[in-house]
């Protein structure tokens, strides 16, 4: 999977490129540099994790297929094999993203994705680094009914990439095609916090999901994206633990046992009795602008020469990690974390 990432980077990387030059010469650029590096270090710390996690990853399933699997591999073979695993993963996928929106620690992994200001391809990879940590039991049915290991991680890449092209403001309503997948138009009110459109529209492939679930809302009026509380950050690391941070506080402020383990399970909206909201009313979060503070021309700059070394040592990691021991690659991991830290750093100088 790892060595298809790699391969695929490039692509992704021209297709943003023309994205962003079709906006420019629309003007409608919606991009920005501070958050497009943003995204991409989400995107490049989640790969990291992903090696050092590899019973997450593929272990966990792997374990479960071996001894558990009720039905032969042989019947997985084949092209319709191929398609039904494919719908099977992306089913599996729909109730781990819902559940992601709907309960507050699976939110606190998946957040990530979400805290973009932005939505143009840049943010689809923006990926989260724990939800395939906090995911992986929601495939395991796969592995019962058993689906091969490697057709489960081929399922799962055939997912990833179809989620690629969605997100982008440029391609309008598809007709029928709106009905049956997931379209940008559809995946633009999921990323949006406009009140119609918060916790919609989950299906990654198939938005037939969320009509048979009720999950579904159709794009009528202009999105605002982002988070209900906005990250208001560059730093990578305060990316992934704010919504961590924000479940230990609100766990501190309650002294009851139930009301604490309630944090974790409710809604990411959820608070303890007599806890008021931090965060703005949702009325005045769609009036909010973009968090986008200037920073001076040498410390983009910095931050851009920062960001693409890392990304080559990362991406030099990436190919050899297998040949790496467990050590070698936490040792990469950290490197790489430092690295995205100084890019968001440099990004927040003052002008």
């Amino acid at each position: 999977m790892r060595d298809m990432l790699i391969y695929a980077l490039p692509v992704f990387g021209l297709c943003m490129l023309a994205e962003w030059a079709w906006g420019r010469w629309r003007g409608r650029d919606g991009y920005g540099l501070a958050d497009t590096l943003g995204s991409l270090s989400q995107g490049l710390l989640s790969q990291g994790v992903a090696v050092v996690t590899p019973l997450f990853q593929t272990g966990l399933y792997a374990s479960v297929h071996a001894r558990l699997a009720l039905l032969p591999g042989t019947l997985w073979h084949g092209a319709f094999g191929i398609v039904a695993s494919v719908v099977m993963y992306d089913f599996c996928d729909y109730w781990l993203h819902r559940t992601s929106h709907e309960s507050a620690l699976f939110w606190a992994a998946h957040t990530v994705h979400h805290q973009s200001e932005h939505f143009n391809l840049s943010t689809a990879l923006r990926q989260e680094s724990l939800y395939s940590v906090m995911g992986a039991p929601f495939f395991l049915p796969m592995a019962l009914l058993g689906v091969p290991t490697a057709q489960y991680a081929l399922a799962g890449v055939v997912v990833l990439f179809y989620q690629f092209w969605i997100h982008t403001e440029h391609i309008g309503r598809l007709g029928w095609l709106d009905r049956v997948f997931s379209t940008p138009s559809n995946h633009r009110v999921h990323h949006a916090v406009n009140p119609g459109y918060l916790d919609r529209n989950y299906g990654a492939i198939l938005v037939v999901w969320d009509r048979l679930f009720g999950s579904f809302t159709e794009e009528t009026e202009p999105c605002v994206y982002g988070t209900v509380k906005p990250l208001a950050s560059w730093n990578p690391l305060v990316a992934v633990g704010q919504f961590y941070a924000e479940l230990w506080r609100r766990m501190r402020a309650t002294p009851r046992l139930a009301n604490k383990l309630r944090v974790l399970v409710k809604s990411p909206g959820w608070l303890p009795p007599g806890m008021a909201p931090t965060g703005p009313p949702l009325e005045a979060r769609l009036a909010q602008p973009r968090f986008d503070p200037p920073a001076p021309r040498g410390a983009r700059l910095a931050a851009i020469t920062v960001f693409a070394l890392t990304a080559a040592g990362c991406g030099a990691w990436l190919w050899f990690a297998g040949d790496l021991g467990a050590g070698a690659n936490l040792a990469a991991a950290a490197a790489l974390a430092a690295g995205l830290w100084a890019t968001g750093a440099l990004l927040s100088r003052p002008a």
